[in-house]
């Protein structure tokens, strides 16, 4: 008798999460999280402004790159994500228009600086999803360049998150970070990024390699691109204890999301279901925040 009950709540609870992840929803979330880390990092207050830019923009690119790849039969894919943003055609497409309508106003409120320093990184974006480029009669994007991609997707991550709030808390409140502490955020950020969006690749080895796509995995295969995974989070690690004037909370919390993400990284399998790399793996962006957070009480 009580059974259908726990089951319809499941149902419910299934479609709420199919929603936060394949709409895109939950990575925006981890781009505000990772600016707020920068913020934190720094010692400064978050830019509303930057933290809604960084949501819609995220929104908007993802669904974009989602919709540019879509399959001849979108119902027959194997990937629960695919069907489901398919499936939801209008809706996918209603939130990117509001997504992109809500940058654009958002952007009028950032400094000269910050809006060329956005525009610099849409164009990346946009270089990466479109086959502006040909050879011959072929056309392809920036992701089509072997080794390209990973390179891609961090350092554009590492940019929004970690330079344009620099960036604006220069211009709009004449906080002055150094270009040393710069590059070395963003480095970090960088090899953070990378080691978690490897797997994902991992995940899409087949898939990859019928687009003619060159990613790491593709090159290099699956065994070393899990370690090339670990190498990016020693590093990380590396780069942490070597500039770090004092082992104080926000160390300890840095090294703590790092051991996270590897143990995360060396469960992962690409046989592993849609939602352990798009709540766990992503999530850890969103950890590292979170985390930072509670041990600023410590």
């Amino acid at each position: 008798m009580s059974e259908p009950y726990p089951r319809y709540l499941r149902k419910i609870a299934n479609k709420a999460l199919d929603f936060l992840l394949f709409s895109n929803t939950f990575i925006a979330l981890c781009a505000v999280a990772q600016a707020a880390v920068t913020y934190h990092l720094l010692g400064a207050e978050c830019d509303k402004h930057v933290l809604g830019i960084l949501f819609f923009s995220t929104v908007a690119l993802y669904n974009f790159s989602t919709l540019m790849a879509k399959p001849a039969e979108p119902k027959k894919s194997p990937f629960r994500r695919v069907r489901w943003v398919f499936g939801n055609y209008r809706f996918i497409i209603t939130i990117t228009l509001i997504s992109i309508l809500s940058l654009l106003v958002l952007t009028l409120f950032l400094s000269a600086a910050s809006q060329i320093t956005l525009f610099f990184m849409g164009a990346i974006a946009i270089s990466y999803n479109f086959p502006l480029f040909s050879v011959g009669e072929k056309r392809f994007g920036l992701r089509n360049v072997p080794g390209l991609k990973l390179f891609l997707i961090a350092l554009t991550w590492s940019l929004s998150c970690v330079l344009l709030p620099i960036v604006e808390l220069s211009n709009s409140q004449g906080v002055v970070i150094s270009a040393s502490d710069t590059i070395l955020l963003i480095a970090k950020r960088f090899l953070f990024i990378a080691a978690i969006t490897v797997p994902f690749d991992i995940r899409d080895l087949f898939q990859d390699k019928s687009y003619d796509l060159k990613t790491i995995p593709v090159i290099l295969g699956e065994r070393k691109s899990y370690i090339v995974c670990q190498a990016l989070l020693v590093a990380y690690l590396a780069l942490l204890f070597l500039f770090t004037q004092q082992f104080n909370a926000d160390f300890f919390a840095l090294t703590l999301t790092i051991i996270l993400s590897g143990w995360l990284i060396f469960k992962s399998e690409w046989k592993k279901n849609e939602y352990y790399y798009f709540l766990y793996l992503d999530g850890t962006m969103i950890w590292q925040f979170v985390l930072l957070y509670l041990f600023s009480f410590i």
